[in-house]
């Protein structure tokens, strides 16, 4: 009996020896994004007039009558999360810094989405923005949604169906509309590396509170 006893104790020690062995090896900690090394692409489109409520002094806001613009063309991964600020992270010229603003609103825009997600897509900068410009100009944007002179009213899955109607081949879940309290903020659209109309993946959800939301007016 003593025996058996002896060896039940020798049996637990052992193993709480291995769970604090267990315990104490480091989590494991995700390698550096690799520039090209992801999955599929979000074009996320700002709804201007929205960001201008509380942005009034930006030079977007300084009564250009902007509806969507485009906010950035980001790589993303499908289970989840995205690659960021990858290496090299060369500065744009002055040609590219021209060439990105017939595409983004303002410069500091611009420089911020290349710094942060443009060096991530495996391209240089003229590659992506040209890249950007098709993914942008591949997606109709709804008529009841183009820039209007008061506040309209919609429910962020009639916004998702709008866009659905005006480009088929968006699916159910290839795209997420995105609010900033009861206002609508960003539209975004996945596409695959072809920029095909794809699924979204894992993450990339719709953010709107239930009921209708506004749709403040162009500045």
């Amino acid at each position: 009996m003593k025996q058996r006893f002896a060896m039940l104790v020798l049996i637990a020690l052992t193993v709480g020896v291995i769970g604090i062995g267990n315990a104490r090896e480091p989590r494991q900690v995700r390698a550096e994004p690799v520039a090209g090394v992801f999955d599929y692409y979000v074009l996320s489109l700002s709804w201007s007039p929205t960001f201008c409520l509380t942005h009034q002094d930006d030079v977007q806001c300084s009564g250009k009558g902007y509806g969507f613009v485009l906010h950035g063309l980001w790589p993303q991964y499908a289970k989840g999360g995205w690659p960021q600020s990858c290496a090299p992270r060369v500065p744009l010229t002055t040609a590219e810094r021209e060439k990105g603003l017939t595409l983004f609103p303002t410069r500091k825009l611009l420089e911020h989405e290349w710094s942060k997600h443009g060096t991530c897509s495996g391209l240089g900068a003229v590659e992506y923005l040209e890249v950007a410009d098709k993914a942008l100009g591949s997606v109709e944007i709804p008529a009841k949604l183009q820039p209007f002179s008061s506040s309209h009213y919609f429910e962020a899955e009639e916004i998702a169906q709008l866009f659905r109607q005006s480009n088929p081949g968006i699916a159910d879940d290839g795209i997420a509309v995105i609010c900033s309290g009861p206002q609508l903020s960003e539209v975004r659209v996945c596409m695959d590396k072809d920029l095909s109309f794809a699924r979204c993946g894992k993450g990339v959800k719709g953010q709107c509170r239930a009921g209708e939301i506004r749709v403040p007016p162009v500045r």
